[in-house]
């Protein structure tokens, strides 16, 4: 008899299987809901190459979306991309139970209301992963580089399902920020989301090195990254000025990365153009921030995918 929770994964592709590789190996019992790598994960489990060594694992249940649960999970991790037209409160309420907790591991600023006013009773834990990891095909996943996430109640706080949590993240051997404000925490990555992903599939689905690398490149990432760092300031949450720089030399050690909207656009998938960009150029908007090149770039893409 373990004192571990349940946990169930919604959405268990690359970043979603990374994260219940490390509750697996911390001594969760984990399973999935998958719809399209269902029989490929069913019959031979999650298989990862990896720097942290083996993290290949079968999940105790893999399930369908429209599955009736054994039983309720103590956690839900909902790992989907945040897309327009998709419900997540909807995906995630068959797997509800009175006493689940909801976890977010997604990209993006501002997702987390429309689960917060579905779910009231329900505590929300709010998570962003500083990762560079890729799905290579049913049930294949490639974990390039980094692993740690940032954790915090939402919209503010660190409260004992937090603290639950991170430690068994530690367990399974990745490192966990506490933050009493991860709405914060949410800027500072967008910092770094808003100019790399869209660009790279404005690019045609270029790698970080290729964006840098090419005349003008950093440049224009730096620009994008300082409205952000203004947007942000207006907005409640003032980061640290050395930010832009730090995150420059950061990407440039992690080597040749295709971000997660680069394989989007490559695999003709819908990418999270909101999530990542919109959302902040609307903010910047209601607080009168002037965000050219940033309101540039979504209304390009805003063309593309029309």
């Amino acid at each position: 008899m373990t004192d571990k929770p349940r946990i169930l994964i919604v959405g268990a592709g690359a970043i979603g299987s990374f994260y219940g590789a490390i509750l697996k190996r911390a001594g969760c019992e984990v399973s999935v809901v998958l719809r399209s790598d269902y029989d490929a994960v069913k019959e031979g489990g999650f298989r990862f190459t990896s720097p942290l060594g083996e993290l290949s694992w079968q999940p105790e249940r893999v399930y369908r979306p429209d599955d009736t649960p054994d039983a309720f999970p103590d956690y839900v991790l909902l790992c989907v991309k945040v897309l327009p037209g998709v419900d997540r409160a909807a995906l995630v309420r068959p797997w509800m139970g009175d006493h689940t907790g909801l976890v977010l591991i997604e990209n993006g600023l501002d997702i987390e209301r429309e689960l917060t006013d579905a779910y009231p009773q329900h505590p929300l834990v709010s998570c962003l992963a500083f990762i560079a990891v890729s799905r290579t095909g049913p049930g294949e996943v490639h974990h390039q580089a980094y692993g740690q996430l940032v954790m915090g109640n939402f919209p503010a706080g660190f409260d004992e399902h937090c603290r639950r949590l991170s430690g068994l993240f530690r367990e399974g051997g990745i490192e966990v920020n506490d933050s009493e404000a991860v709405v914060g925490e949410r800027w500072r990555k967008c910092v770094w989301n808003a100019p790399f992903n869209p660009l790279s599939v404005l690019c045609n689905g270029a790698d970080t090195l290729s964006i840098l690398d090419a005349p003008g490149g950093e440049d224009l990432v730096r620009t994008m990254m300082k409205e952000v760092m203004a947007v942000a300031a207006a907005d409640g949450y003032p980061l640290p000025d050395d930010l832009v720089e730090k995150n420059l030399a950061g990407t440039r050690k992690m080597g040749a990365y295709k971000n997660s909207m680069a394989l989007d656009y490559l695999n003709d998938r819908p990418i999270e153009l909101d999530a990542i960009l919109g959302n902040v150029v609307a903010i910047a908007e209601r607080h009168g921030v002037a965000v050219p090149h940033l309101k540039t770039v979504l209304t390009a893409l805003r063309i593309r995918y029309q």
